[in-house]
């Protein structure tokens, strides 16, 4: 079903196999024809973006750019076959395209590294097969795009006939983008805040060094904007009181923060023990590698301000990391 967003901007909740079932896919009819995120490469997700393009009038072959807000699967996963269809442009923040893009170019060759940045932090060896095989089907449904033009913080790009400002607005995502009209106040944010969950904010073998420091750096800049309608990547497609959510979530931030010094005072332990102080409900395996990076980001986090350490235990190639106080 299509929701009429902003002048010639409309937006279709395209379904994904992930607990949260869709993801908002933006097409703006205006030339330059615009889609904002992909969905994953699936033939569900394409078919709902293809009933979409019909209702407005359009096919594959009159989409000319596509912009992805960033690089995971459910927002960037159909660009290539999109690409393909109509010779349509996809911009990517240049930050992310450092990172995130790279990731699913030399995803073979970044494997092993991805693996091993987990087991040092404590994920058992027995977990390693369910990993890999995740992974394996995560870039199974993605369709790189061959040519990704860089978009810059700050750069000024026409959309729906209006002029809309380029935001860098990391933590979930290095490189993750939004844009900003401020005669309508209206934010398209992606991921960088959602109505009904917290945002995964994980430290992840390619990610800068400090995503949670970065996202609540986000949330601030959100909450500055106090945008009166923000397009969000699910449960959407838009949301109100945003600068009161980012409110929200740098309070719940903040509190898991002293919830992971605590138990680290009481005891030393690796992240992966440590995601179950934070994750204390049964978890797939998913869901449980999802906790140990949200964990990494938190515990890197103190680490950074000079409230946690962290020591290397054991063999160089057989040990992990402990944090302690």
């Amino acid at each position: 079903m299509l929701t009429h967003v902003l002048g010639t901007l409309h937006a279709v909740q395209v379904p994904i196999p992930y607990p949260m079932r869709t993801v908002t896919v933006l097409i703006d009819t205006a030339r330059p024809v615009t889609l904002i995120d992909t969905a994953l490469d699936t033939p569900e997700a394409q078919a709902a973006i293809e009933d979409a393009l019909t209702a407005l009038g359009l096919h594959w072959t009159d989409i000319e750019r596509v912009i992805i807000t960033h690089h995971h699967p459910d927002h960037y996963g159909l660009a290539g076959l999109i690409e393909e269809r109509s010779g349509a442009t996809i911009h990517m923040l240049d930050t992310d395209i450092a990172r995130g893009a790279r990731y699913w170019e030399k995803w073979q060759e970044w494997l092993p590294g991805h693996l091993r940045h987990f087991t040092d932090h404590g994920l058992p060896d027995t977990d390693l097969s369910t990993l890999e095989e995740e992974s394996r089907r995560s870039r199974a449904r993605v369709h790189p795009a061959a040519r990704l033009t860089p978009l810059r913080e700050g750069d000024t790009l026409p959309l729906a006939g209006l002029d809309w400002t380029v935001l860098w607005l990391p933590g979930h995502a290095d490189g993750h983008l939004g844009l900003w009209h401020a005669p309508s106040s209206t934010l398209i944010a992606g991921d960088a805040i959602l109505p009904r969950i917290s945002p995964n904010v994980g430290l992840y073998g390619y990610s800068r060094p400090d995503p949670l420091g970065d996202y609540l750096r986000t949330l601030d800049t959100i909450a500055r904007l106090d945008p009166r309608t923000t397009v969000v990547g699910h449960y959407g497609p838009t949301m109100e009181g945003a600068a009161e959510r980012a409110r929200q979530l740098t309070a719940h931030h903040h509190e898991r923060l002293d919830t992971l010094e605590a138990a680290v005072r009481a005891q030393p332990r690796n992240a992966y023990d440590l995601s179950y102080v934070l994750f204390t409900r049964d978890l797939d395996a998913s869901g449980r590698r999802f906790a140990l990076a949200e964990t990494l980001a938190h515990a890197e986090y103190l680490r950074l301000h000079g409230r946690l350490t962290r020591t290397w235990v054991g063999p160089q190639d057989r040990g992990h990391w402990v944090y302690g106080p």
